[in-house]
């Protein structure tokens, strides 16, 4: 049963694709991050159903005339500059036939967001890309809450099969910069009963991610919470709720719970902290040896004993440091960018949506920057999502400043008291 209806479900997204191409960029965000095929038990969950998607939307994005260029923004040329330096790094890999192998598996992730670009070419269409990418993760981890409540947080949550997220911690991280995009939805939404299911379910991703289990996703936890009370406009309702939650949320976490979560403290005590900071060591002294290539994909295996755990540590490990600033140009750039855009448009009547999906998508990103820290996922194709968001959040905002102000010149124009 769960088969056909995932089949169902694939030739509805094809379908969609083919009417109009940008719906296919929402169904391939459906089947990277919530991935419901994986759910199947039959045949359709060894079938190649993304790359069939991929096709169709390609095929559309080319044969289509509602699409834009691809913006004129600093970032994507970095990124395709980065892409190209990896080629560079894995020709002086260690092991290159895993290298190359991850290469082509890293460029299947980077190929589709062209169709995000150009196909995502009006302010509407990017709020339903925002809104699908934060509902497929939302989704999982909202059963994942309900598993957490009934269970008493006694077991850990887990993302959805053979996604880059499948994993308790990455799921954990996932979940947290899911909340801001379905913020974004409960901002903008005029239905009344999405607006308090959203209110309802931000709780409940929480207690998903404190299910986790995950060290790195408590911390992450703090500094979306804070991210989130700095920007609220009501931090004497904010603060109060949040403290309350904490509350009750001590009392019925398991204690074992709390002894794990202790180890952040008495980390060198803890044998898997240290062989972090081991491996860390170990990928930074390489690098120094090796500064313009690193170790190559997957490089660890040359370098220590155990995977980078850390994506800064992963993309200067593994591409050297000209690659490292590439990459976290692309991140700390977004956040500056959607830092700026808002006082621009802050006194423009009409564009108070700036602002809100600059501070949200900024605390998403921020929650990557935090999370990751301790995990592996500098190629996850959830940031460069982010990256792109922050880029055609720009493009559309200066575009609507300047029909607004383009509009205001001729009713000046044609005043009667114009001069």
């Amino acid at each position: 049963m769960r088969d056909i209806v995932v089949l169902i479900f694939l030739c509805g997204c094809i379908v969609a694709a083919i009417k109009k191409p940008w719906w296919g960029v929402l169904s391939l965000a459906i089947f990277s991050y919530l991935n419901p095929h994986a759910y199947a038990w039959g045949f359709v969950r060894t079938l190649p159903v993304y790359y069939v998607l991929f096709l169709v939307v390609a095929f559309r994005a080319f044969t289509t005339k509602d699409k834009q260029p691809i913006p004129k923004d600093w970032r994507i040329y970095f990124f395709i500059v980065l892409w190209l330096y990896f080629i560079f790094t894995t020709t002086q890999a260690y092991f290159q036939t895993i290298a190359w192998e991850r290469f082509w598996f890293i460029t299947k992730i980077y190929i589709p967001f062209y169709f995000t670009l150009v196909l995502i070419n009006t302010r509407e269409k990017l709020y339903y890309l925002i809104i699908t990418i934060g509902a497929s993760i939302g989704i999982v981890a909202l059963k994942g809450g309900l598993f957490a409540l009934a269970t008493g947080f006694g077991h850990r949550v887990y993302g959805p099969p053979a996604t880059q997220f499948e994993g308790n911690n990455e799921f954990a991280v996932a979940m947290l910069i899911s909340i801001p995009l379905l913020l974004i939805w409960q901002k903008q939404t005029l239905n009344p009963l999405i607006k308090k299911g959203m209110l309802f379910s931000i709780p409940i991703i929480y207690a998903a991610s404190l299910s986790s289990w995950s060290r790195g996703a408590l911390l992450t936890m703090v500094a979306l919470t804070l991210t989130l009370i700095w920007h609220s406009k009501r931090k004497y309702l904010a603060i109060p709720l949040v403290l309350v939650g904490a509350f009750f949320a001590k009392d019925y976490m398991p204690q074992e719970w709390f002894g794990r979560m202790e180890t952040i403290d008495t980390y060198q005590e803890d044998s898997s902290a240290m062989s972090r900071i081991e491996i860390w060591t170990d990928g930074w002294n390489h690098t120094l040896k090796r500064p313009f290539t690193g170790a190559g994909f997957e490089g660890w295996m040359y370098v220590g004993k155990r995977d980078w755990h850390s994506s800064y540590v992963e993309m200067f490990s593994e591409h050297g440091f000209i690659a490292f600033g590439l990459w976290l140009s692309l991140i700390l750039g977004s956040v500056v960018s959607l830092t700026l855009l808002p006082r621009k448009t802050r006194n423009i009547e009409g564009m108070e949506w700036v602002t809100n999906y600059c501070f949200m998508v900024r605390a998403s990103i921020i929650c990557y920057m935090v999370g990751t820290a301790f995990l592996g996922l500098s190629y996850w194709d959830l940031i460069y999502h982010l990256v792109f968001i922050s880029v055609l959040i720009k493009k559309f905002a200066l575009e609507e400043m300047a029909t607004k102000e383009s509009a205001s010149k001729r009713q000046r124009n044609l005043s009667p008291f114009a001069i």
